[in-house]
């Protein structure tokens, strides 16, 4: 076993680092989403909502940077073009979304894509010992069950 700078088994990185890329791209699809749906929401929650969706699109955008960079630290190369973001992300695409609800269960929607990769990146990055991966994705899953939960209960669904 190969061990990086940081403490890590360069074999187990490469693997977080791929699967990080793969969050990556579907985090950069639901930072869109978010953007395109804070744009164009109409209706009588419009004031509400527009600021809620910029609060999520800001946040995602941090959280966009913060896997980046983890990508760097592991000693490999974030994907950066939109080409590499479509072609692996399974994030669903909004587009002209401008009603409440179907904004709404967008965001529902994305998010447990998401939480779906960051739990096989947690699993691994425990497997790995590496605690820097596993806490930011600790960190995103339980603000991001949150947020499920809250959207949720704004549709009025069961979690």
């Amino acid at each position: 076993m190969t061990l990086n700078s940081i403490g890590l088994d360069t074999e187990k990185t490469k693997v977080l680092a791929k699967d990080l890329n793969h969050l990556l791209a579907n985090f950069q699809i639901y930072y869109q989403n978010l953007r395109g749906i804070h744009w164009n929401i109409k209706g009588k929650r419009f004031f509400d909502l527009h600021v809620k969706f910029e609060e999520l699109y800001t946040d995602a955008n941090i959280k966009v940077d913060e896997i980046a960079e983890r990508i760097l630290t592991l000693g490999e190369t974030p994907l950066h073009t939109f080409e590499d973001y479509s072609s692996r992300a399974q994030v669903p695409v909004g587009k002209n979304i401008s009603q409440d609800e179907r904004a709404v269960k967008l965001i529902v929607d994305s998010l447990t894509e998401l939480l779906k990769i960051e739990r096989v990146i947690l699993e691994k990055s425990d497997d790995a010992n590496d605690e820097g991966t596993n806490s930011m994705m600790s960190d995103f899953i339980t603000e991001q069950e949150k947020t499920v939960w809250m959207m949720k209960a704004w549709l009025g669904e069961p979690i």
